[in-house]
């Protein structure tokens, strides 16, 4: 963190930031309501805006000591649906999360916003080059498995044959256009989550929740 910025009500409110923020050496300064509105990009601001570097970290940092679990999107651009995908990744105890291709930035505000705190939690990476990120993965010992409507295979019947059981790259897509076939030709499997009504399918962030879920659950139980 290089500076903080605070109203006078937010300072009040969380004194305890404030002064660790100072312990620290980083300058505090307080700011008007409508200054912490402009800074902060949201309707209603909280009061208190920081400037801090950015958080993502090198492929190969963020794949080292034999990663079990990993969340790659590969051209999600929606920053909303990206940043709940990282903060479900992060609840279901993945290692690291990718952004490949022409994903959207994660420190952007909305994406930002979306992960809840989650964005601190775990490596973050950005990978332009799909290939590299895919050939980084298996060189860490993961299995690339993409999520895809319309797989022959279903989750039921990867996590039944213990497909699940192996360290698990989840490949996940956008979700007005997914993955595009030279992608899903790459990977070593795609599955579909099951559906059961009559939905005719799921938005992004849940389709990941059910795959990092079912991956974790069946790592954690073999």
């Amino acid at each position: 963190m290089h500076e903080l910025f605070a109203t006078e009500e937010a300072g009040q409110r969380h004194p305890e930031l404030l002064a660790a923020a100072r312990r620290a050496g980083v300058p505090v300064s307080t700011v008007t309501e409508r200054a912490a509105a402009g800074l902060s990009e949201t309707v209603t601001p909280q009061g208190l805006v920081a400037v801090c570097d950015p958080v993502d970290v090198r492929l190969s940092s963020a794949l080292a000591g034999r990663p079990r679990l990993v969340a790659v999107l590969v051209g999600v651009s929606d920053p909303g649906n990206a940043g709940t995908v990282l903060r479900v990744a992060d609840a279901a105890g993945a290692d690291a999360v990718i952004f490949a291709g022409d994903a959207v930035d994660p420190h952007n505000g909305k994406c930002v916003r979306a992960t809840t705190g989650s964005l601190f939690h775990l490596p973050v990476v950005r990978g332009r080059d799909v290939d590299a990120v895919f050939h980084a993965c298996r060189a860490a010992g993961l299995r690339l498995v993409a999520a895809d409507g319309h797989a022959e295979t279903d989750l039921d019947a990867a996590e039944e044959f213990g497909d699940l059981l192996r360290p698990t790259a989840w490949v996940f897509g956008s979700e007005a256009h997914g993955l595009p076939a030279e992608v899903l030709g790459a990977v070593d499997e795609v599955v579909r989550v099951p559906l059961y009504g009559a939905a005719e399918s799921l938005n992004l962030a849940t389709a990941a929740a059910v795959c990092l879920y079912t991956s974790a659950r069946a790592q954690r139980r073999g």
